[in-house]
């Protein structure tokens, strides 16, 4: 029998734990939603997994509670904030607040952020801006942290990078979410802790062997994450990976040339009106037709129908919120101990 959770007391939840940790209660809220979207969404490494590490971030004092960015430059169309280590998803939610408001004035608007901390799936933040009508941008990397080796290389030297987009159609967003690296930090943990091993290879051994084995990323000296393209076309993914690194850490004056260190993020956001430009009508019957483009192309054997990104993400959202969230086994007793750790209830599955 599959297991479920109401998504608010989910939410609920966290932001209680977020504020024992003394997080202020926005920032409390705001965290726990977008850590609730992670698992709505299906992305379980980047959901209520990550309450934990959060939660001991903050109670180390890794974490700024409470407080506002700094603002160190700013222009028309965009500005540039020293996150000060304040919680990852609360800046992120507030620069795409203000790059989406600034943009219906300028067209294009964005936020460089350095020093934040970790901010969690990429795509929990999308939708809410294609649901106004606008167009969202959002990636970040980590300056403190290396776990992929340039194509044709075989030590570390950035993180997996990822870039999210999401954009209105006329019958709900398209949403992307793709990491610059073949796998991720997170699942590589995952299957190794569960004693498992990649289905095809997306690693590299420390002597540059394509390896399936998530062991080989723990050994000394260490292996490395694919780049996106793997073996064959991994130049691609190192190409935009340096891209990233540029529009982050560059842009926001502060990345590994100044050898930090933590778990944090340089983060870039970007929020795009089609309003100011063609107009959201020309916008959204331009992205209609590519989506009926795409839903009906013949399929290759084996498929059933062709999806939009982040269509079945979507769907499996609107199906959690009705019937509840599935979470990922490892989670819920990770949840069970926090709660007993802080003298709360924990999570109760519906019935």
């Amino acid at each position: 029998m599959t297991v479920r959770y109401d998504a608010e007391a989910l939410t609920v939840f966290a932001a209680t734990l977020f504020a024992h940790a003394g997080l202020d209660a926005e920032k409390a809220r705001t965290c726990a939603e977008i850590l609730v979207d992670g698992d709505l969404m299906g992305h379980t490494t980047h959901g209520l997994a990550l309450l934990g590490p959060y939660l001991d971030e903050a109670l180390s004092g890794k974490m700024l509670p409470a407080g506002e960015p700094e603002i160190i430059a700013e222009a028309a169309a965009s500005q540039t904030w020293n996150g000060r280590r304040l919680p990852g998803p609360w800046l992120v939610v507030r620069a795409a607040e203000w790059a989406t408001a600034r943009a219906k004035e300028t067209g294009i608007a964005a936020v460089s952020i350095s020093h934040s901390c970790h901010i969690g799936c990429l795509a929990a933040y999308l939708h809410r801006a294609a649901s106004q009508g606008s167009m969202l941008v959002v990636t970040c990397s980590d300056p403190a942290v290396a776990s992929v080796a340039p194509f044709g290389g075989t030590k570390r030297i950035y993180t997996p990078d990822p870039l999210a987009a999401g954009w209105p159609t006329p019958d709900g967003p398209v949403i992307i979410d793709v990491s610059m690296s073949i796998t991720t930090n997170g699942m590589t943990n995952r299957l190794r802790g569960e004693g498992r091993q990649f289905e095809t290879p997306m690693l590299l051994t420390a002597d540059g062997q394509p390896t399936r084995d998530p062991n080989a990323f723990f050994t000394d000296p260490p292996g490395s994450l694919l780049p996106l393209g793997g073996v064959e076309a991994g130049h691609k993914g190192f190409g935009l990976a340096l891209m990233i690194e540029a529009l982050t850490s560059a842009l926001g004056g502060y990345g590994r040339a100044d050898a930090p260190t933590g778990w944090g993020a340089s983060v870039f956001v970007m929020a795009i009106d089609p309003a100011r430009f063609a107009g959201l009508p020309a916008f959204t019957r331009e992205t209609g037709w590519m989506a009926d483009a795409v839903h009906s192309n013949p399929p290759i054997p084996g498929v059933n129908k062709v999806r939009l990104p982040g269509e079945r993400g979507m769907k499996l959202r609107a199906e959690h919120l009705a019937n509840g969230v599935v979470l990922h086994p490892s989670i819920p007793p990770a949840l069970a101990a926090r709660a007993e750790k802080a003298g709360i209830a924990a999570p109760v599955p519906l019935a």
